[in-house]
């Protein structure tokens, strides 16, 4: 059974004892189908959810039933929602390569009606942005990496999109760098692509924590004390990219188990 707003609002009137995460937020596929795959996922923990599909931004409601769909310039990639507005990690240019060749922006959308409402230059992102979170008036970026560097970048900024420090993460080399980025229980998640994929760990001030393999290069978003969405991205030729949420959990030296797994 899902719930809708109303009636989330309706039992904080009566003085219901607050449903947990798991209770609102169930698996949900999106709807429709895309021609580019998912690149990061958000929600207002209410109502929405938010859904970057590299050439579109789309809102649902927490059935998956599309609610707002808007055309946006390739690449849009990883989100998140903070004060009613959606920030997303845009590269114009391209990615993983030397410096010079990236164009990134922040690109900000209100999370109403998702009207583009600014966008924000972050060249500091020299190897394209990719992704951002928000966590404790700070905003990080991550985004594309060169093959053979062996330590990925997170770049910090102000809750005005103004460039702090740039972090490094001894996490090794990979695979185009970091794709997704969420901060829970504690910790820095960083989703990357990978044969196999993986899943890096890094504490508050950044310092790498741990690596796992585990997808969650095309979404992660914490929904409450250590519950997780995790997107799903699926490809038919025939057909396009649809996607999926999954929960999970962090669990230990595991690093992070999709709830019900085996």
């Amino acid at each position: 059974m899902r719930f809708s707003f109303a009636l989330l609002f309706t039992i904080a009137l009566l003085g219901v004892t607050a449903l947990s995460a798991t209770e609102i937020f169930k698996p949900v596929a999106c709807e429709g189908a895309y021609k580019r795959h998912v690149q990061g996922i958000c929600t207002n923990q209410k109502d929405a959810i938010y859904w970057s599909w590299t050439e579109a931004i789309v809102k649902t409601d927490l059935e998956g039933h599309i609610v707002k769909k808007v055309p946006a310039p390739s690449h849009q990639g990883d989100l998140c929602y903070h004060d009613g507005k959606l920030y997303v990690a845009v590269n114009l240019g391209e990615f993983n390569r030397p410096a010079g060749k990236a164009d990134s922006w922040v690109f900000v959308y209100d999370g109403e009606t998702l009207a583009e409402l600014s966008r924000h230059a972050v060249p500091e992102l020299v190897h394209g942005a990719g992704g951002m979170a928000y966590h404790d008036g700070r905003f990080v970026i991550i985004g594309g990496l060169p093959p053979g560097t062996e330590e990925n970048y997170v770049y910090e900024y102000d809750a005005q999109l103004r460039f702090l420090k740039r972090h490094t993460l001894a996490s090794g080399y990979t695979l185009m760098g970091i794709q997704t980025v969420e901060y829970a229980e504690g910790a820095w998640w960083f989703g990357c692509y990978g044969k196999p994929t993986v899943l890096l760990r890094a504490d508050e001030n950044f310092q790498f924590t741990g690596k796992w393999e585990f997808n969650a290069s095309v979404g992660i978003v914490n929904i409450g004390p250590n519950q997780f969405l995790i997107a799903e991205n699926k490809a038919a030729k025939e057909i396009g990219n649809t996607a999926r949420l999954r929960l999970a959990h962090a669990e230990g030296d595991k690093g992070m188990v999709l709830d019900g797994a085996k």
